[in-house]
């Protein structure tokens, strides 16, 4: 035995005895999964050779992931169709990038976050890592292939080592559905579309009442810079205003001081204007507050904000938009225009405290408490040009819808009402009324299959007829074909309305025809 291979043996059993120990001790089942992933991670070390013959295997998912049943996938897969209609309709494209990109790539791009990156081991000289969103990976595409304007959809996993609330949609590997508009046009023209985008998603999915906040990251920038934050501090106070969504300004303000080291003063100055929200008439407000109107970054934010509030009103989306200062998105990319959608729920000032308008009073939006962020996006000029050699600037902007907390809310919405959704899309189940026309049925399949109908049978030799038509009702299937040796001397079938139980004769030449024609359109 070499002396390697006695250092893992002599490591594996240190560890072996330390999770005995979690275990008896009953220490939390997180920090337990923890020295159990070590312990596997040594026997990995060894080899194949090292698996005993007998071992057994704990079944279950990795932390922040799940399977998907029949109906959850057939959920899913309704609201994806749904998501890409609004996006083709917006003349989307789509592409598709590698589920993991070399770590350069994605470093240095999400600020704090970047810390939730999935790093991968060195493949073949690569250092590698999952990828965190499909923004970057667009950007570095867009750069690499010299693309200079594009509307492009991209619905894919991306990965994130994070803290998972299963219960609300938070996952580790989890969906995004994104639409990014990428070129150099006139000001808030695709950024108004990019909210429309949201609005029309939103609406046609039917999860409940919403509201699409809005901001500028110049006008924080110029905001920080007005109530005398130092510029190296703007990223991780912008961060720590991200907050304000799920936690109360005290625990925010207490942050900034106590964490990020910025004067109490300063953080009290900022507390001033990050819980204002309205409309058209706060960014009138803020225009002629004499601390913004000294800094060009927030003068400009607020002009922009005053562009993008009249395109869209045009979109007759007035109904559905807040200018809200305490939206932040921490992301580092983004450079102007940023916005959320969120969900409205029941009152929960705990998890959704209330901000304050520009009157001072409270606004029913927010005091009526929010359920959670279900898109979110922005603008982001200066990213494709951190890839380009010669650092050509691509400007983008776009959106990333959160399907992952709006299936939650389906599934929670379908089990309340006891919704059975039909997982398959079989138009016809071709029956047998007794025994010896297995072989009947497999020539009147293949006819229908190959007028294109969607069709199946039982898969075994002599069926009992009544299991084969319960099979048609539990699946809800709407026809069924009853094949019998009279009819079929005749050239015929019986053709049946599975909900109604109705039953008439057909010729086996019309059969594909009539099916046609009793089918929903």
């Amino acid at each position: 035995m070499n002396a390697t291979r006695k250092h893992i043996l002599d490591q594996i059993k240190v560890q072996g005895d330390l999770v005995r120990q979690l275990k008896a001790a009953k220490e939390s089942k997180e920090k337990i999964e923890n020295e159990v992933a070590r312990l596997l991670a040594l026997k990995a070390e060894l080899g194949d050779d090292a698996a005993p013959t007998n071992q057994k295997f704990t079944l279950k998912t990795p932390k922040g992931t799940r399977d998907y049943a029949p109906q959850q996938m057939t959920l899913r897969q309704s609201v994806l169709d749904r998501i890409v209609q609004v996006f083709k309709r917006h003349g989307g494209e789509a592409i598709d990038t590698p589920v993991f990109e070399l770590k350069e790539v994605l470093t240095g791009k999400y600020g704090e976050d970047s810390k939730l990156i999935y790093d991968l081991k060195d493949q073949g000289g690569e250092i590698l890592s999952m990828r965190y969103d499909l923004t970057v990976p667009l950007a570095r595409y867009l750069a690499m292939n010299k693309i200079s304007s594009i509307k492009r959809y991209h619905i894919a996993k991306v990965y994130r080592r994070d803290n998972p609330a299963m219960t609300r949609g938070r996952y580790r590997e989890f969906y995004q559905c994104d639409f990014d508009i990428a070129g150099l046009y006139d000001p808030m023209l695709a950024d108004a579309e990019c909210v429309k985008i949201v609005s029309e998603v939103l609406d046609t999915l039917d999860i409940g009442d919403y509201v699409i906040k809005l901001n500028h990251r110049q006008l924080l920038d110029g905001m920080f810079e007005a109530c005398g934050v130092p510029a190296s501090s703007f990223r991780a106070i912008c961060s720590a205003v991200d907050k304000l969504d799920k936690s109360p300004w005290q625990d925010v303000r207490k942050e900034m001081v106590d964490e990020k080291g910025l004067d109490g003063d300063t953080a009290d100055k900022i507390g001033q204007y990050v819980r204002l929200s309205g409309g058209a008439e706060l960014v009138e407000q803020l225009l002629a507050d004499e601390k913004l109107n000294a800094v060009p970054n927030a003068v400009k934010g607020l002009e922009g904000m005053q562009l993008l509030l009249k395109y869209c009103a045009l979109f007759n989306l007035e109904q559905r938009i807040s200018f809200d200062l305490s939206l932040a998105r921490g992301l580092d990319y983004y450079t102007g225009v940023i916005y959320e959608g969120v969900l409205k729920g029941e009152q929960d000032q705990a998890a959704s405290p209330a901000k304050t308008t520009q009157n001072g009073e409270s606004s029913e939006s927010e005091s009526s408490g929010t359920v959670g962020s279900v898109a979110g996006g922005g603008r982001y000029d200066n990213l494709v040009g951190m890839f380009d050699p010669r650092g050509k600037a691509v400007p983008c902007v776009g959106v990333s819808i959160g399907v992952e907390r709006i299936f939650s809310v389906l599934e929670a919405r379908a089990a309340a009402n006891k919704t059975k959704l039909r997982t398959n899309d079989v138009e016809v189940f071709v029956a047998s009324a007794h025994k010896g026309l297995h072989e009947q049925r497999l020539r009147v399949l293949n006819q229908l299959w190959a007028a294109g109908i969607k069709a199946e049978h039982s898969l075994k030799l002599n069926p009992k007829l009544l299991a084969q038509l319960q099979h048609c009702e539990e699946h809800q299937i709407p026809l069924a074909i009853v094949l019998g040796d009279d009819e079929l001397s005749q050239g015929l079938v019986k053709l049946r309305e599975v909900t109604t139980r109705k039953e008439s004769n057909v010729p086996l030449t019309d059969l594909s025809a009539e099916i046609r024609r009793r089918l929903p359109l």
